[in-house]
């Protein structure tokens, strides 16, 4: 008689999982090598797609900080000053004086004894004029007046910084030691440090000062940027121009460019670039430190270039 094989139905199960096969309702589909392997593949391939969409996001977002929030990048004032020119033994003025869109700001002015001069100094985007002291008095060893002020949103300095006030914040200066203190326009020295030295180029390029000198300063903002932050397309986000080339361009007066080889903020390029740019009379001052230490660690050889400088083109009046 004809042999009937019995099989339970868990022993089924057993097999058909051992053999590859897939349950699918009330049948079996056996999978093969090729199919889990796609399967496998597939579902890599999700999440490497999850992942670049969660990179892209997070991108997204730091740019849109970057474009947004990007004015804390560039400006670091400090309203409480530490210190003024009598804790270092000078006698100095407190001056204060209006913009033309009626920002009222705040600054020194520290004379010398038979002064060849005045240095209308433009500081870098930290700190105040408080932070500036060594600056000062060695300015005023060398036989200049100095007049430092501090920009809108610094200092005792009345608004809040942005690209065009301190260009006219600049200029507000530069009237109030032409027009109020009756200056001979070929005895001020324009000199800008870091930030300070765009907002000096652009002075210089409208308002022809005896000389300018610029310290540790870049091309562009967004050429500093783009070496500072090379991952993020900051050219295409930068709402700040500070175009110390092109402001250059325009400047007519003797141009001394200063700066460290050193320094490892403002690429020692940038300074060679701009000197490449200026007009003659030129010249170029290679300095040694910081960035920002760089004129206490250069000491002796950085002063005696600023003040060979000074001598040749700045000369005192009959």
């Amino acid at each position: 008689m004809p042999c009937r094989l019995v099989v339970s139905s868990h022993e089924l199960v057993s097999s058909q999982k051992r053999a590859g096969i897939k349950q699918t309702g009330y049948m079996y589909i056996q999978m093969n090598p090729l199919g889990r392997s796609l399967l496998k593949w597939k579902g890599l391939l999700m999440l490497g797609i999850w992942i670049a969409v969660a990179v892209a996001g997070a991108y997204i977002i730091l740019a849109g900080l970057l474009f947004i929030f990007q004015s804390h990048y560039v400006y670091y004032p400090e309203r409480i000053l530490v210190a003024d020119p009598g804790s270092i033994g000078l006698n100095f003025e407190n001056v204060s004086f209006e913009t033309s869109d009626g920002v009222e700001l705040s600054g020194w002015f520290i004379p010398s004894v038979a002064a060849r001069g005045v240095v209308l100094f433009l500081h870098g985007n930290a700190g105040n004029i408080s932070h500036r002291l060594e600056s000062v008095q060695m300015f005023h060893r060398l036989g200049l007046d100095v007049f430092i002020f501090d920009y809108r949103g610094y200092g005792q300095s009345k608004g809040k910084p942005t690209e065009q006030g301190t260009y006219k914040d600049a200029e507000a200066a530069w009237r109030y030691l032409i027009e109020t203190r009756q200056m001979n326009p070929d005895q001020v020295v324009v000199f800008g440090r870091s930030l300070g030295g765009a907002i000096a180029s652009w002075l210089a390029q409208t308002h022809p000062p005896g000389a300018l000198i610029l310290e540790s300063t870049f091309t562009s903002l967004p050429d500093i940027a783009a070496t500072l932050y090379p991952y993020l397309p900051v050219r295409w986000l930068s709402r700040f121009e500070y175009d110390t080339a092109e402001y250059l361009g325009g400047v007519d007066c003797p141009v001394l460019i200063v700066h460290s080889s050193d320094d490892e903020i403002m690429p020692f390029g940038h300074g060679r670039q701009l000197f490449e740019v200026a007009k003659e009379p030129k010249r170029f001052l290679e300095i040694s430190g910081t960035h920002n230490e760089g004129f206490i660690t250069s000491g002796r050889h950085y002063e005696e270039g600023l003040s060979a400088f000074i001598l040749e083109h700045v000369v005192p009046e009959k």
